[in-house]
């Protein structure tokens, strides 16, 4: 019976072989918005690991740096290095914004580094692909190479410009943004110090604000302003343990005794997974359930309409005394045959369009496997409409008209 489904496959190759093709680009959609979902879950990851950090300090009730904006002022690591267990603790600045390069923008995160020793200081790039890491404290920068920067590339970024010495891979925001690494105190500028003309706005309302302007306090209009065009702020501080320290215990002290917002790795991870791409996760799934919904009505159409083009020979194999076992499973056969080809030609497609893709696809061997018993179960379910209809057949139809 394997030969005579296959004898009824060749009969009707054309159809049956761009059935197939077709399927397998639904499939190989449906590999690719998996993988899709695996890069960002991966991105989160790689954004954690990088960063090198035990803890995360950050302003109070807030979820920064990275799900929330997070402000802390710049002095605070000094507090946190006298604590016990702790071994380093660094400034750290992020920002997510559009950096020029000639005519061209770019969306990075901007990462302000302190200064330190790469590899021991936390925040900094663990390793280069080309180039140097930074060495003057200003107008230096690494980027990762899928920003398309390039070495010796000059960027704009706000009002200075920066000179791209290092390149770095796999560093990423949790959307999959390029990070671009500049000096701590560029990135402070950059996101906390106002422009001349705001200032000049910000001294102007403060002095028609009669609040400022009571005699008997000489000097409150001068540190009104001065607060005001102040960039003595970061998002947050990363911090490394000593050995034989646990994560939860540090941050339980420097919660209770700083009085500020800390996150180990764990629940760092919990926030990127479970927080900033739960709606995108809850989307791909939507679309993968719509797909496989679409790619069961192919199977079932095409095997519908391959059975019904047969009827007459049913109906023969019935009069002659065929089980209907045995034709329900040449119709079953030709459902998974059609599955087969479909899983290779989208395998194919999602492995070679992965690359092509602005972000990150992450194709791994569990979801292939998934995917392929996925497949061969629509196909399964997808026959049991022909198969149902070619039971029903009559025998007498055979003779018939």
């Amino acid at each position: 019976m394997i030969s005579l489904a296959g004898r009824d496959i060749l009969h009707a190759w054309g159809k049956f072989v761009f059935t197939g093709i077709g399927l397998g680009l639904l499939i190989g959609v449906t590999l690719i918005m998996a993988g899709v979902y695996r890069g960002m879950v991966d991105d989160g990851k790689a954004l954690l690991d990088n960063s090198g950090a035990d803890l995360w300090v950050v302003q109070k009730d807030t979820l920064g740096p990275y799900a929330e904006s997070s402000s802390l002022p710049d002095d605070i690591y000094r507090s946190l290095l006298a604590m016990p267990g702790v071994a380093q603790a660094a400034n750290v600045t992020y920002l997510t914004m559009q950096v020029r390069r000639g005519e061209r923008d770019v969306r990075t995160m901007v990462v302000g580094i302190s200064p330190g020793t790469p590899g021991i200081t936390p925040g900094w790039p663990p390793y280069l692909v080309a180039g140097r890491q930074i060495t003057r404290s200003h107008y230096e920068a690494v980027a990762d190479i899928a920003s398309g920067f390039r070495l010796g590339d000059r960027l704009a970024i706000r009002r200075s410009h920066y000179t791209v010495v290092g390149l770095t891979r796999r560093m990423v925001s949790s959307s999959g943004d390029p990070m671009l690494f500049i000096p701590l105190k560029d990135a402070q500028e950059a996101q906390f110090l106002k422009d001349n003309d705001a200032i000049r706005q910000s001294r102007r309302r403060t002095e028609a604000n009669p609040a400022f302007s009571r005699p008997g306090v000489p000097g409150l209009l001068d540190s009104v302003i001065a607060s005001q065009s102040s960039n003595a702020s970061i998002n947050a501080v990363l911090v490394t343990l000593k050995p034989g320290h646990v994560p939860d215990d540090v941050a339980e002290s420097i919660r209770r005794w700083k009085r500020l917002t800390v996150y180990t790795r764990t629940q760092m991870e919990n926030i990127l997974i479970g927080k900033l791409i739960a709606t995108s996760s809850r989307q791909i799934g939507m679309f993968l359930v719509i797909l496989a919904v679409v790619s069961a009505a192919i199977v079932a159409f095409i095997i519908y309409s391959l059975t019904m083009d047969k009827i007459r020979e049913i109906a023969v194999l019935k009069l002659i005394g065929t089980r209907n076992r045995t034709i329900a499973a040449m119709i079953m056969q030709q459902a998974i045959a059609l599955g087969l080809i479909g899983f290779v030609v989208g395998k194919i497609t999602a492995t070679f369009a992965a690359p092509l893709f602005p972000k990150y696809v992450l194709l791994i061997a569990r979801d292939a496997v998934f995917g392929f018993f996925a497949v061969l179960a629509i196909c399964v379910l997808a026959s049991l409409v022909a198969i149902r209809m070619a039971l029903k057949v009559d025998p007498a139809e055979a003779i018939g008209g």
